[in-house]
């Protein structure tokens, strides 16, 4: 069972982050954009046209080598149980490489504010705009805001902009719109992207759309994301073009939007690419949708197959459930049962439902019914009614037939159509024709081509011609093999021959051996496609179909052929065919094997066949037992066909005559 999501992202607010001249890798949608205010560790700068007051800011720190810093500090000697603290009997005072990367980020962190805060308390905006994004960054709003406001209020858009994502964060939305309006309108790009979001969950989508459009085209890429997004869910074409302008400055939600876009418009070649894009960025849908469209493309080929086993195995560790189920699905096919379970455990307890069933489909086919049971009942509270119908077959398999009704009842009212056909032949079978229509019905409008094909039995067992042959006709399209046969008789006995050969072909197609087996007797007739005849009565007899089998037989011993028919006929008499038992019966007497030919003999006799009867009856006389030879001559008269009613007519006047003198 492979199954795959469908369902894009959700379109929840993007955070706003500091104004920026160098634009970093921001979180996307499946990052943290449901973080309230999450800021993207991006450096800030204001934009204003003026130049930095001397000595401030990153390009004026002064750079030390490792020995030199230590020297400056003393040697390190933090407890282990302080952060960052390392135990005291390791050997050496001195800072490990990552401790001293750790010491000296957070020194020049420190230096670097005492700088910003005193340029700030001397009047620098820039300063306090640079003081107040750091502050921001760290998550002390109280401190960050009276700098960013002094900043803001002297123009300096990075601090209009970042006092708006200050002001969103405590909940003030109204007033975090000014300022992110007065920062757009100097021409900040973040700004307008903030701005947009807030006006799109505002419900203004046109000055929405505006702001958003400004931040795209001033090389936004959430803006451009954000544009698409809101132009898709206008259904408007040109959401892919900004979805292609953000996925190409690296957004990698954009790029799997991207993706899903070309997929269903049945590019499934631009899709891949764009799928491969997002997914070397670890989204976990991505790579999903790629291990999905590279097996469906693989068709067998290894390489292929390995591709999407590792693509799925990317989308599971980045915590995408169904991947884990496709990749146990995968190993299924692989003929990895163990490695398939493991993977389906690692989806079911996600919570992905289909994984569960797996599961539990896995169990019951080894009769751990109760396994099987806990496994249904965890794909049921996960949400899938498949749950519920697998419950139903598992205690309908138990014989547990008033539980199995429920369960399928219950599937059915969720819609489940193969649960509403399971529930109308339960019905049926009990007698309440009345009530199994509907369910009927029901199973066939919603897709359950076993349910077109049952309604279509209901409606010909009421001789209700015309609207079974709609059923069947319908469920025949659907590939239903059985519905076709029907479809093929009838046509057949109308004399409509070419319209049955086309209605046999379609059953065969369809896994019908009944179908194969009047396709090859209707080929056979005809007399020339006898090797076409042959082959489908070699699909018919390897499906077990018992006349197939005997047909294969003859046609083996025309051939001299007698092992081969020897063969065909033994499978045939073994699975209960008297024609067969007595096919196998003549083969063994004609090789003297006439003990083991009277056995089979016998047993066509016992299931009324009435030549192997007939003759028992002579081997009997022929051994001198009248008696026995009268009463097999009677069950041949009794079975017939009429020439063997005949004979045997004759044999015991000649008998009784035998016994009267």
């Amino acid at each position: 069972m492979k199954l795959i999501g469908k369902n894009g992202p959700g379109s929840k607010p993007v955070a706003a982050e500091p104004d920026t001249e160098g634009w970093a890798q921001s979180p996307d949608p499946e990052g943290a954009e449901g973080l309230p205010g999450a800021l993207p560790a991006q450096r800030t700068s204001g934009l204003a046209d003026r130049r930095p007051s001397a000595g401030y800011g990153p390009d004026s720190l002064v750079h030390v080598s490792a020995q030199q810093f230590a020297a400056g500090i003393g040697p390190y000697t933090g407890r282990a149980d302080a952060p960052g603290g390392e135990d005291p009997d390791q050997d050496g005072a001195g800072l490990d490489g990552a401790t001293f990367e750790r010491a000296l980020a957070a020194r020049e962190q420190a230096a670097l504010e005492s700088r910003h805060r005193q340029a700030a308390d001397e009047g620098d905006t820039d300063a306090a705009s640079r003081l107040g994004a750091l502050l921001l960054r760290r998550g002390d709003l109280e401190d960050a805001e009276p700098y960013l406001r002094a900043a803001a209020a002297a123009g300096v858009r990075a601090a209009a902009n970042n006092l708006g994502v200050l002001l969103h964060q405590q909940g003030h939305r109204a007033e975090a719109a000014q300022w992110w309006r007065q920062a757009a309108v100097a021409g900040s790009a973040p700004a307008a992207h903030a701005l947009g979001l807030q006006l799109r969950d505002q419900g203004e989508e046109e000055a929405a759309e505006y702001w958003l459009h400004f931040a795209a085209d001033h090389g936004h890429p959430l803006g451009a994301y954000a544009l698409g997004d809101l132009m898709e869910h206008r259904r408007d074409v040109r959401a892919e073009r900004w979805f292609k302008v953000s996925a190409d400055a690296g957004h990698r939600e954009a790029a799997y939007r991207l993706a899903r876009m070309r997929e269903a418009a049945g590019d499934k070649d631009t899709a891949e690419t764009w799928y491969r894009t997002a997914a070397a960025r670890s989204h976990a849908r991505a790579s999903l949708r790629l291990g999905v469209l590279l097996e469906e493309r693989a068709q067998g080929d290894p390489a292929l197959m390995e591709e999407a086993a590792r693509w799925y195995r990317q989308s599971a560790q980045n915590g995408e459930a169904r991947a884990a189920c496709a990749l146990g699905f995968l190993m299924r096919d692989a003929g990895d049962l163990t490695a398939a379970a493991e993977w389906w455990q690692e989806a079911a307890e996600a919570g992905d439902g289909n994984a569960a069933n797996a599961l539990g489909a896995l169990h019951a086919g080894r009769g751990e019914a109760a396994v099987a049971e806990h496994w249904y009942r965890l794909a049921l509270d996960a949400g899938d009614q498949n749950g519920a119908f697998n419950l139903g077959l598992l205690c309908a398999g138990a014989g547990r037939d008033q539980q199995a009704e429920q369960w399928y009842r219950r599937a059915a009212y969720a819609g489940h159509r193969e649960a509403c056909n399971a529930l109308a032949v339960v019905l049926l079978q009990r007698g309440d024709e009345s009530g199994a229509e509907p369910w009927f019905s029901k199973a066939a409008e919603a897709g359950s081509v076993d349910g077109a094909f049952n309604l279509g039995v209901l409606h010909a067992g009421r001789g209700e011609q015309q609207q079974a042959h709609e059923w069947y006709a319908r469920a025949a399209a659907e590939g239903h093999g059985e519905a076709a046969l029907q479809l093929a008789v009838v046509q057949e006995q109308r004399g409509n021959l070419p319209g049955a050969l086309e209605r046999y072909r379609q059953a065969a197609g369809g896994g019908s051996p009944e179908g194969c087996f009047r396709l090859a007797s209707l080929l056979d007739r005809r007399g020339d496609a006898d090797t076409e005849a042959e082959h489908w009565y070699a699909v018919a007899a390897d499906a077990g179909h018992r006349r197939a089998q005997v047909r294969m037989g003859v046609r083996a011993a025309e051939r001299g052929a007698l092992e081969i028919a020897e063969s065909w006929y033994r499978r045939a008499a073994e699975a209960g065919s008297r024609s067969a038992a007595f096919n196998l019966g003549l083969l063994l007497a004609r090789q003297d094997s006439e003990a083991e030919a009277m056995l089979w003999y016998t047993r066509a006799a016992d299931a009324g066949h009435g030549r192997a009867a007939l003759r028992l009856a002579l081997l009997a006389l022929r051994r001198g037992e009248p008696v026995q030879a009268e009463n097999w001559c009677r069950r041949a008269a009794d079975y017939g066909p009429a020439e063997v009613a005949e004979r045997a007519g004759r044999l015991l006047g000649a008998l009784h005559a035998e016994l009267s003198a």
